[in-house]
């Protein structure tokens, strides 16, 4: 799947669905984030089943002091429409693919459910 652009108007459509989804905070002056575009772009040619969103802090400020983006690149990453990893920092490649497959791994019903405890107490 190729990379899609999310803006405030399409950012619910796209996040409050089941599968999972990486999202880049990024910015056009960002050095960092310039190296590590082209490491996101090839993995999301490789996972055709993952959406990949790039959010371009510059033009969605809203959508950045929302989510507290201090730094950037900021990598978050949802399955089912859970919040499974929020870090600041670009991934090398082997870093990305290494953390699709833990994500890909995970018992979401037991997550879900450690998550439903933990509100609980």
């Amino acid at each position: 799947m190729a990379t899609i652009n999310l803006t405030a108007d399409t950012f619910n459509s796209i996040v409050d669905t089941d599968g999972i989804v990486i999202l880049d905070f990024w910015a056009p002056w960002c050095g960092p984030c310039k190296s590590f575009g082209p490491v996101f772009e090839a993995a999301s040619d490789k996972h055709a089943d993952v959406v990949f969103a790039k959010i371009n802090t510059e033009e969605e400020q809203d959508l950045a002091a929302h989510f507290n983006i201090r730094s950037i690149p900021t990598l978050m990453v949802l399955r089912d429409n859970v919040l499974l990893f929020n870090q600041a920092g670009a991934l090398s490649g082997g870093q990305l693919e290494q953390l699709i497959g833990e994500v890909r791994a995970l018992d979401m019903d037991k997550v879900k459910a450690e998550l439903a405890e933990a509100e609980q107490q």
